[in-house]
């Protein structure tokens, strides 16, 4: 929303920066912070690595994951929780990282599909995706990848039932589950080896 002299303003009424000249980058998210908000430290393991910045309060995790730490391999696809693409392992566990905030994050540790191979190698899991062909366009991959990791943690020695049920929250828009599934059968040493598409 934008006043007559091009004044941006948030939701809630509170002046943010003024518009950029035509052709101009409006400034990253972590960098435009309404008056009287009071940024928050936050300090977690990401991916190995200790990471602590300034945040706003209300800046999700998946926005301090791609725009603060520059982790792009987290996708933005629904805000809503329903498709999964933003899914990161936080102490193990997978979590929707668009509906969680940063600051909920503070003391965790997080690994993104950035921090999932090790010197260079595929974790397993990536492994079978490539040797099964589980990804089209590739926007879910990630999300899928750890949600398949940290289903594998849980239940080790998966059904086909398994996987389709602890997958249910992850959306591959291109319709490329058939594979997906064989793929996270594959990698718990449970599929039908590692041969391309059915």
């Amino acid at each position: 929303m934008n006043d007559a002299d091009g004044t941006n303003f948030f939701a809630d009424g509170t002046p943010g920066q003024p518009a950029p000249e035509r052709g101009g980058k409006i400034a990253p998210f972590h960098d435009r912070q309404p008056r009287g908000v009071v940024p928050v430290r936050v300090s977690m393991t990401v991916n190995g690595s200790t990471e602590e910045h300034d945040v706003e309060p209300r800046m999700l995790l998946v926005f301090y994951l791609r725009e603060v730490l520059g982790l792009t391999g987290t996708k933005v696809g629904c805000d809503t929780t329903s498709c999964g693409a933003c899914t990161v392992l936080l102490n193990g566990e997978s979590v929707k990282s668009c509906t969680m905030f940063a600051v909920q994050a503070d003391g965790t540790d997080i690994t993104t599909i950035e921090g999932l191979a090790t010197n260079g190698e595929f974790h397993p899991m990536q492994q079978a995706f490539h040797e099964n062909h589980g990804l089209q366009c590739g926007y879910c991959t990630a999300g899928m990848v750890l949600a398949a990791v940290s289903l594998l943690e849980e239940h080790p020695n998966p059904t086909e039932a398994d996987v389709r049920e602890g997958l249910e929250g992850n959306l591959c828009r291109c319709t490329g589950y058939h594979n997906i599934v064989k793929a996270v059968l594959a990698a718990a040493g449970s599929g039908s080896g590692s041969g391309g598409a059915a």
